[in-house]
């Protein structure tokens, strides 16, 4: 069969089985449509959470910046994988003993306050809102090959599979269709990922063969990729071309935007006990790390064997696979000197080819000539990835406006079933929302996503924190924070990549500072605006920091092993 007939085959299956899922799983109360009902197993809720982390950004943009700007990539690989981390250990098991639905339900509580409820509400619309956009942007760019159609028609095709099993299961539909979408994903990424390996090394664990030796050349594979570089003018393919201030901010923006990603935070809520989302949390770790540490082996893979297979050979002579992403507009060829060859280099002025850096772990397996097979399988993995999330970030959106908006602050009389349409016409205006900015995107998928995650850490992540660990901050300096933090981030964002586009480079940054980590420091304006306006303001109630104590508490540290020892029971003196 051809590549297109297996992708049929193997996408139609998956697709077939997550639909059946969803009717199976169709949310039948709010409950449901929130949080599972709240009884799924931390082994399964590892691998919903898993498949709800690793977006399209992790699945398909992730490994093609690693692959294109080599070391300069790992920053996306240090802040997501450490940000989850952060997210397991300081907020999880704190944020699921406080036993509400959502994140702005926790804002609005803990603080005791209407507005920061609604704040809270913007913000999770802001952040869920980008990040489903890259969503879209890359199931466009999986049904525009291999459906060979356009990127405009594939994401339209996505927003209605996505809307689909979304709205009708809730998030106990979208948990289970997770599960199987984890194992799609993590399959499609592994399979080639081993046969590369073992093509290029001889290794059969990709990991390992990274710090192998090129077969063809006897050279450990880095080695060779920098000496390809040096030949094509590119900086090595093992230093880094960003300054370190850059660095240092765009991890810290992913690492503590992971920490305030709503759709993340939510899936802590659909485990029964507090121990369940501290398991779950350790099993969705183990999972994510299965891709995590394969995507720096796929990146150089498919450099290595892209740049042999295009640079200086004849246009007219290169693999089928050249003229089907070209059909797409993610290739683009332009012969500036005439001679029908492909000159590929660093210098813009005369290189002839430019790739689309969301198409190097799809067209990886084509690259390195595997089975086509395999290509249908990848792009299967691919649109789980995408979908899966978008799922999630979709549920996001449709419960802050339907639970803690309307139920919570506008119309608290609504009815379950009113506020469960509610929740599903909400999610259907977003999906269309994010399928237009799919179209229109402001970079690729993993740009798009890092966006995102500079919004949470500059609204969300201050917030959360600050309403676990501080008895004394309230709901002015909450409010005034993630406003402050909000508006810094989302102008600087908008100036450079909307605005200003022209003058988005180092030079014109602020302290160095690009737009994909600018949310550190929006956090931490956010943290000072908060701190300072709750010094100056009056303190929580009493209500409202015993509350604090019980969250902090952990469960029977106040029991009667304490009242035996003498001691006063902490949170409680």
């Amino acid at each position: 069969m051809s590549v297109q007939a297996w992708t049929f085959v193997i996408v139609g299956a998956s697709f077939a089985l997550y639909i059946a899922i969803a009717l199976r799983s169709r949310a039948k109360s709010t409950g449901e449509f929130y949080v599972a009902g709240g009884g799924v197993s931390s082994v399964a809720n590892g691998l919903a959470t898993a498949a709800d982390w690793m977006s399209a950004a992790s699945f398909l943009s992730m490994a093609g910046i690693i692959s294109f700007t080599g070391y300069d990539g790992s920053v996306y690989l240090m802040g997501w994988t450490g940000g989850y981390v952060l997210l397991a250990l300081l907020l999880a098991p704190y944020l699921r003993k406080f036993g509400k639905f959502t994140v702005p339900d926790f804002v609005g509580d803990r603080y005791a306050s209407q507005w920061a409820r609604i704040v809270a509400v913007v913000c999770a619309l802001f952040v869920s809102f980008t990040y489903v956009a890259g969503q879209m942007r890359g199931v466009g760019v999986v049904f525009s090959r291999f459906l060979e159609v356009s990127i405009d028609t594939g994401v339209v095709i996505g927003m209605g599979l996505v809307l689909f099993y979304a709205v009708l299961g809730g998030m106990k539909g979208i948990t289970y269709t997770q599960v199987a979408q984890y194992c799609v994903l993590i399959f499609a990424y592994l399979v080639p990922a081993i046969f590369i390996s073992l093509q290029v090394t001889g290794n059969p664990v990709p990991q390992l063969g990274f710090g192998a030796a090129d077969l063809a050349t006897g050279q450990p594979l880095l080695e060779r990729l920098d000496g390809l570089h040096a030949e094509l003018g590119f900086a090595p393919y093992t230093d880094g071309a960003k300054s370190m201030v850059d660095v240092f901010f765009i991890t810290a923006a992913l690492m503590v935007g992971t920490a305030g990603l709503p759709h993340i935070i939510v899936r802590f809520y659909t485990v029964q006990k507090v121990r369940d989302a501290r398991w779950s949390a350790g099993w969705a770790l183990l999972f994510i790390a299965l891709l995590y540490t394969t995507a720096p082996a796929v990146a150089a893979f498919a450099r290595t064997n892209l740049i042999q297979t295009v640079s200086g050979k004849e246009h007219a002579g290169l693999p089928e696979w050249v003229g089907k992403w070209e059909q797409t507009g993610l290739i683009k060829f332009d012969d500036k000197d005439g001679d029908g060859r492909v000159r590929y280099v660093a210098d813009a002025a005369t290189n002839e080819l430019s790739i689309d850096k969301d198409i190097i772990v799809l067209a990886n397996p084509e690259i390195a000539g595997l089975p086509d097979w395999v290509v249908g399988l990848v792009a299967a993995g691919g649109l789980a990835a995408a979908l899966s999330t978008a799922a999630g970030l979709l549920l996001v959106v449709s419960s802050a406006i339907s639970h803690d908006l309307l139920k919570s602050a506008l119309c608290p009389q609504i009815s379950e079933r009113g506020e469960l349409l509610a929740a599903r016409i909400s999610a259907a205006v977003a999906v269309v929302a994010a399928g237009y900015v799919g179209i229109h995107p402001p970079g690729y998928v993993a740009e798009v996503v890092a966006f995102a995650f500079g919004l949470a850490a500059s609204s969300f992540f201050p917030a959360l924190v600050l309403g676990i660990f501080s008895r004394r901050m309230n709901a002015s300096g909450a409010v005034c924070g993630m406003l402050a933090g909000l508006a810094f981030t989302s102008a600087y964002i908008v100036h450079f990549k909307f605005l200003a586009p022209e003058s988005n480079d180092a030079q014109h940054w602020l302290w160095g500072i690009s737009p994909e980590g600018i949310g550190t420091l929006g956090m931490l304006l956010n943290f000072l605006v908060a701190l300072v306006v709750a010094r100056f303001t009056p303190p929580p109630n009493a209500q409202v920091q015993g509350l604090i104590d019980r969250i902090r508490v952990p469960r029977g540290a106040d029991g009667p092993r304490a009242a035996r020892r003498g001691e006063t029971p902490r949170g409680r003196a």
